[in-house]
Protein backbone atom coordinates (compact mmCIF):
# COMPACT_ATOMS: atom_id res chain seq x y z
CA UNK A 1 0.00 0.00 0.00
CA UNK A 2 1.02 3.72 -0.39
CA UNK A 3 -0.31 7.05 1.33
CA UNK A 4 1.43 9.34 -1.55
CA UNK A 5 3.96 7.58 -2.53
CA UNK A 6 5.38 6.72 1.31
CA UNK A 7 4.95 3.15 0.53
CA UNK A 8 4.00 0.08 3.34
CA UNK A 9 3.68 -3.81 3.46
CA UNK A 10 0.81 -4.50 5.86
CA UNK A 11 0.53 -7.68 7.49
CA UNK A 12 -2.20 -9.51 8.96
CA UNK A 13 -0.79 -10.47 12.18
CA UNK A 14 -4.09 -10.48 14.19
CA UNK A 15 -3.66 -14.40 15.63
CA UNK A 16 -0.16 -13.53 16.35
CA UNK A 17 1.64 -16.66 14.92
CA UNK A 18 4.09 -13.72 12.26
CA UNK A 19 7.09 -12.60 13.79
CA UNK A 20 9.98 -10.60 11.75
CA UNK A 21 13.52 -10.69 12.53
CA UNK A 22 15.74 -7.63 11.75
CA UNK A 23 17.34 -9.20 8.86
CA UNK A 24 14.49 -10.29 7.62
CA UNK A 25 12.30 -6.89 7.09
CA UNK A 26 15.78 -5.41 5.95
CA UNK A 27 15.56 -8.46 3.08
CA UNK A 28 11.66 -7.80 2.48
CA UNK A 29 12.40 -4.13 2.20
CA UNK A 30 14.86 -3.79 -0.56
CA UNK A 31 13.88 -2.35 -3.47
CA UNK A 32 15.78 -4.56 -5.85
CA UNK A 33 15.90 -8.04 -3.63
CA UNK A 34 12.85 -8.29 -1.71
CA UNK A 35 9.58 -6.32 -1.75
CA UNK A 36 10.69 -2.94 -1.36
CA UNK A 37 9.08 -0.58 1.45
CA UNK A 38 9.69 2.39 3.52
CA UNK A 39 7.99 0.60 6.43
CA UNK A 40 6.54 -2.72 7.74
CA UNK A 41 2.87 -2.06 9.05
CA UNK A 42 1.92 -5.00 11.46
CA UNK A 43 -1.74 -5.48 12.52
CA UNK A 44 -2.18 -6.73 16.09
CA UNK A 45 -4.88 -7.91 18.63
CA UNK A 46 -5.17 -5.34 21.32
CA UNK A 47 -6.37 -6.73 25.15
CA UNK A 48 -7.00 -3.06 25.83
CA UNK A 49 -10.53 -2.04 26.81
CA UNK A 50 -12.25 -0.18 24.02
CA UNK A 51 -9.41 -0.41 21.47
CA UNK A 52 -9.84 -2.57 18.18
CA UNK A 53 -5.90 -3.15 17.23
CA UNK A 54 -2.49 -2.85 18.15
CA UNK A 55 -0.80 -1.07 15.12
CA UNK A 56 3.31 -2.11 14.99
CA UNK A 57 5.73 -0.22 12.95
CA UNK A 58 8.91 -1.09 11.38
CA UNK A 59 11.65 0.73 9.48
CA UNK A 60 12.74 -0.57 6.30
CA UNK A 61 16.29 -0.94 8.53
CA UNK A 62 14.48 -3.07 10.82
CA UNK A 63 14.29 -0.55 13.76
CA UNK A 64 10.88 -0.46 15.80
CA UNK A 65 8.80 3.16 15.33
CA UNK A 66 6.13 4.75 17.73
CA UNK A 67 4.08 6.60 15.03
CA UNK A 68 3.50 6.81 10.77
CA UNK A 69 0.65 8.82 10.23
CA UNK A 70 0.28 7.95 6.10
CA UNK A 71 0.72 4.28 7.82
CA UNK A 72 -1.81 5.17 9.80
CA UNK A 73 -4.24 6.03 6.63
CA UNK A 74 -3.05 2.63 4.77
CA UNK A 75 -3.91 0.12 8.28
CA UNK A 76 -7.12 1.29 8.36
CA UNK A 77 -8.28 0.46 5.24
CA UNK A 78 -6.50 -2.42 5.36
CA UNK A 79 -8.49 -3.57 8.24
CA UNK A 80 -11.61 -2.57 6.72
CA UNK A 81 -11.05 -4.01 3.10
CA UNK A 82 -10.08 -7.31 5.02
CA UNK A 83 -13.08 -7.79 6.79
CA UNK A 84 -11.51 -7.49 10.42
CA UNK A 85 -13.62 -5.13 11.15
CA UNK A 86 -16.92 -2.98 10.60
CA UNK A 87 -16.14 -0.35 12.58
CA UNK A 88 -15.81 3.62 12.18
CA UNK A 89 -14.10 5.06 13.59
CA UNK A 90 -11.20 2.68 13.54
CA UNK A 91 -9.29 2.91 17.25
CA UNK A 92 -5.54 1.80 17.78
CA UNK A 93 -2.62 1.81 20.18
CA UNK A 94 0.86 2.47 18.63
CA UNK A 95 4.01 2.15 20.64
CA UNK A 96 3.40 5.68 21.91
CA UNK A 97 -0.44 6.94 21.96
CA UNK A 98 -3.92 5.86 21.07
CA UNK A 99 -5.14 7.26 17.66
CA UNK A 100 -8.19 7.53 16.05
CA UNK A 101 -8.74 6.60 12.55
CA UNK A 102 -11.77 7.82 10.22
CA UNK A 103 -12.71 6.44 6.93
CA UNK A 104 -14.64 8.79 4.66
CA UNK A 105 -16.99 8.58 1.85
CA UNK A 106 -14.53 8.81 -0.66
CA UNK A 107 -11.93 6.20 1.25
CA UNK A 108 -9.49 8.71 2.12
CA UNK A 109 -8.83 8.64 5.74
CA UNK A 110 -8.84 11.10 8.40
CA UNK A 111 -6.44 10.44 11.58
CA UNK A 112 -6.86 12.10 14.69
CA UNK A 113 -2.72 12.27 15.43
CA UNK A 114 -3.78 13.46 19.17
CA UNK A 115 -1.34 16.32 20.79
CA UNK A 116 1.80 17.13 19.64
CA UNK A 117 4.07 17.60 22.52
CA UNK A 118 7.36 19.73 23.45
CA UNK A 119 8.50 18.16 26.89
CA UNK A 120 12.32 17.39 26.58
CA UNK A 121 11.82 13.92 27.74
CA UNK A 122 8.96 12.64 25.36
CA UNK A 123 10.90 13.81 22.07
CA UNK A 124 13.51 13.13 23.61
CA UNK A 125 16.16 15.56 23.44
CA UNK A 126 18.90 16.90 25.54
CA UNK A 127 18.40 20.55 26.28
CA UNK A 128 18.72 22.33 29.28
CA UNK A 129 15.19 23.59 28.86
CA UNK A 130 11.97 23.80 26.50
CA UNK A 131 12.63 26.04 23.89
CA UNK A 132 10.63 27.59 20.71
CA UNK A 133 13.53 27.14 18.68
CA UNK A 134 16.85 25.06 18.99
CA UNK A 135 19.99 25.69 17.09
CA UNK A 136 21.69 21.59 16.17
CA UNK A 137 24.09 21.45 13.85
CA UNK A 138 24.03 25.27 13.30
CA UNK A 139 20.83 24.92 11.72
CA UNK A 140 18.23 26.58 13.94
CA UNK A 141 14.73 24.68 14.04
CA UNK A 142 11.72 23.53 16.44
CA UNK A 143 11.43 20.28 17.78
CA UNK A 144 8.37 18.10 18.53
CA UNK A 145 7.29 14.58 19.12
CA UNK A 146 4.16 13.90 17.26
CA UNK A 147 4.66 10.23 18.76
CA UNK A 148 7.88 10.32 17.29
CA UNK A 149 10.60 12.84 17.06
CA UNK A 150 10.81 15.34 14.80
CA UNK A 151 13.23 18.44 13.79
CA UNK A 152 11.30 21.25 11.72
CA UNK A 153 13.36 23.46 9.44
CA UNK A 154 12.35 26.82 7.90
CA UNK A 155 13.94 26.97 4.40
CA UNK A 156 13.64 29.45 1.39
CA UNK A 157 14.44 27.44 -1.31
CA UNK A 158 15.33 23.36 -1.66
CA UNK A 159 17.37 24.02 -4.92
CA UNK A 160 20.20 25.10 -2.56
CA UNK A 161 20.24 22.38 0.04
CA UNK A 162 22.10 18.69 0.17
CA UNK A 163 18.79 17.53 2.49
CA UNK A 164 20.67 14.15 3.09
CA UNK A 165 23.78 15.30 4.03
CA UNK A 166 22.08 17.89 6.26
CA UNK A 167 19.51 15.90 8.39
CA UNK A 168 22.22 13.24 8.76
CA UNK A 169 24.31 15.74 10.65
CA UNK A 170 21.34 16.37 12.25
CA UNK A 171 20.03 12.67 13.13
CA UNK A 172 23.54 12.05 14.33
CA UNK A 173 24.05 15.06 16.98
CA UNK A 174 23.90 13.85 20.61
CA UNK A 175 21.08 16.12 21.32
CA UNK A 176 18.97 13.65 19.67
CA UNK A 177 19.92 10.04 21.24
CA UNK A 178 17.11 8.13 19.60
CA UNK A 179 17.29 10.64 16.58
CA UNK A 180 14.30 12.06 14.67
CA UNK A 181 12.76 12.71 11.43
CA UNK A 182 14.21 15.68 9.59
CA UNK A 183 11.60 18.20 7.87
CA UNK A 184 12.14 20.66 5.70
CA UNK A 185 9.36 23.60 5.44
CA UNK A 186 9.07 26.36 2.66
CA UNK A 187 6.15 28.63 3.25
CA UNK A 188 3.81 29.55 1.18
CA UNK A 189 1.05 31.43 2.22
CA UNK A 190 -0.83 30.79 5.80
CA UNK A 191 -2.52 27.90 4.48
CA UNK A 192 0.03 25.80 2.59
CA UNK A 193 3.30 24.92 2.10
CA UNK A 194 6.18 22.54 0.94
CA UNK A 195 7.97 20.01 2.91
CA UNK A 196 10.65 16.83 1.97
CA UNK A 197 11.57 14.34 5.01
CA UNK A 198 14.06 12.43 5.77
CA UNK A 199 13.16 9.78 7.71
CA UNK A 200 15.35 8.37 10.64
CA UNK A 201 16.13 4.46 9.58
CA UNK A 202 14.47 5.03 6.24
CA UNK A 203 16.12 8.22 4.40
CA UNK A 204 14.13 10.67 2.38
CA UNK A 205 10.49 9.42 1.50
CA UNK A 206 7.83 10.37 -1.42
CA UNK A 207 5.52 11.59 2.15
CA UNK A 208 5.50 11.36 5.66
CA UNK A 209 2.59 12.20 7.35
CA UNK A 210 3.72 12.29 10.71
CA UNK A 211 6.20 14.66 9.48
CA UNK A 212 3.92 17.00 7.76
CA UNK A 213 1.55 17.64 11.18
CA UNK A 214 4.93 18.30 12.82
CA UNK A 215 5.69 20.56 10.12
CA UNK A 216 2.30 22.60 10.62
CA UNK A 217 2.56 22.34 14.08
CA UNK A 218 5.57 24.60 14.41
CA UNK A 219 4.46 26.83 12.11
CA UNK A 220 1.19 27.61 13.78
CA UNK A 221 3.33 27.51 17.31
CA UNK A 222 5.43 30.72 15.34
CA UNK A 223 2.22 32.28 14.05
CA UNK A 224 3.57 32.06 10.24
CA UNK A 225 0.33 28.92 9.28
CA UNK A 226 -3.39 29.07 10.32
CA UNK A 227 -5.32 26.23 11.38
CA UNK A 228 -5.89 24.56 8.30
CA UNK A 229 -2.60 23.85 5.97
CA UNK A 230 -2.03 21.67 2.70
CA UNK A 231 1.03 20.53 2.82
CA UNK A 232 2.29 19.54 -0.50
CA UNK A 233 4.79 16.82 -0.24
CA UNK A 234 6.81 14.83 -3.10
CA UNK A 235 3.76 12.31 -3.59
CA UNK A 236 1.37 14.35 -3.27
CA UNK A 237 -1.05 16.43 -0.73
CA UNK A 238 -1.72 15.84 2.69
CA UNK A 239 -4.23 18.09 4.93
CA UNK A 240 -3.76 19.22 7.98
CA UNK A 241 -5.75 20.95 10.78
CA UNK A 242 -5.05 21.97 14.09
CA UNK A 243 -5.88 24.93 16.74
CA UNK A 244 -2.86 25.70 19.56
CA UNK A 245 -3.44 23.54 22.68
CA UNK A 246 -5.44 20.69 20.69
CA UNK A 247 -5.16 17.53 18.69
CA UNK A 248 -3.65 17.17 14.92
CA UNK A 249 -5.92 16.18 12.25
CA UNK A 250 -4.06 14.55 9.32
CA UNK A 251 -6.27 13.64 6.12
CA UNK A 252 -5.13 12.68 2.83
CA UNK A 253 -5.23 9.30 0.51
CA UNK A 254 -4.75 5.65 1.39
CA UNK A 255 -3.83 3.22 -1.85
CA UNK A 256 -3.73 -0.52 -2.62
CA UNK A 257 -1.11 -1.51 -4.71
CA UNK A 258 -1.08 -5.39 -4.83
CA UNK A 259 -1.32 -8.31 -2.35
CA UNK A 260 0.55 -11.67 -1.97
CA UNK A 261 2.33 -14.17 0.29
CA UNK A 262 5.54 -13.61 1.84
CA UNK A 263 7.37 -17.13 2.59
CA UNK A 264 10.08 -16.34 5.94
Amino acid sequence: MHGLGNDFMVVDNTDGDISFSVGQIRNLSNRHFGIGFDQLLVVESSTSPGIDFRYVIYNADGSEVAQCGNGARCFARFVTRNNLTKRNPIIVETHSSVITLYINTDDTVRVDMGSPSFELDSIPLVAPEIQPTYEIEGFEMGVLSMGNPHCVLIIEDFSTLDIASIASKIQANKALPNQANIGFMQIINRGEINLRVYERGSGETLACGSGACAAVVYGAEKGLLDEKVCAHLTGGDAFIEYQKGGHVFLSGPAEFVFEGQVIL
